[in-house]
């Protein structure tokens, strides 16, 4: 479980002080696959950030499973966004001149997994999210824009993560290529377990997902799912 109790990040600008999070507190159960929708410059890509330990926040805690990020030393933060984080990012951050099983090898390599497991999981991870076999020892940059992300959905399951965080995980992608990838993630959440957070602007994906949420002047409310709307609809 996801327990995010007070979160509040400030910053200076000036003498101005900015609040993109402001006291935001949610709790996700395991498996959920849950979106955040909000404008440009709302503070989703900042929350993102603290729930993956990339910063830090001013006050308020993140707990997973039950253990506190607050107050965390260094090392051990680091070693948490190893084993117990999954990123997905809207610019795929891959290495484009290794092949799709050599980027999702990599995370295994740090995390100290011999290679020839890391060769198992990764062939593994790229037939789950369904990438052509024939492309798995494929250069990044001869790969599509789609394929690219399958492969960085691949590179986040690598150390079998608690939590993804996805950041427009459709955003640079057509509309169909897009359908695909938002079936994908709904797809690992369920047979994995895997919590999936996607922080997007995209409608279609939000409204796919089990919860919703908006974030605005950094605010967090939660609005219906569809599937909740219809049930509660009258017949």
């Amino acid at each position: 479980m996801i327990e995010v109790k007070n979160l509040v990040r400030t910053f200076k600008s000036g003498d101005r002080t900015i609040t993109p999070v402001n006291d935001v507190s949610f709790e996700l159960e395991q498996g959920t696959l849950a979106s955040i929708v909000g404008k440009s410059g709302s503070g989703k890509s900042t929350l993102l950030s603290l729930l993956g330990a990339l910063d830090k926040p001013t006050s308020g805690d993140v707990l997973v499973n039950g253990v506190s990020l607050a107050g965390m030393p260094d090392g051990q933060l680091t070693e948490y966004r190893r084993r117990d984080i999954g990123f997905v990012f809207q610019q795929f951050n891959l290495i484009p001149n290794l092949s799709a099983l050599d980027n999702v090898m990599l995370p295994m390599e740090f995390a100290g997994i011999r290679k020839a497991a890391r060769q198992e999981r990764a062939r593994h991870l790229l037939e789950q999210v369904q990438l052509d076999p024939d492309k798995h020892v494929r250069r990044i940059n001869r790969l599509s824009g789609g394929e690219q992300q399958r492969v960085a959905i691949a590179r986040a399951l690598a150390n079998a993560p608690k939590l993804i965080l996805a950041d427009e995980p459709t955003g640079n992608l057509d509309e169909q290529t897009g359908e695909h990838i938002i079936e994908l993630l709904s797809s690992l959440s369920r047979n994995h377990n895997t919590t999936i957070l996607v922080v997007t602007h995209d409608r279609s994906l939000a409204n796919k997902t089990d919860r919703r949420f908006r974030l605005q002047q950094g605010q967090l409310t939660e609005e219906a799912a569809r599937s909740r709307i219809a049930a509660a609809s009258p017949a």
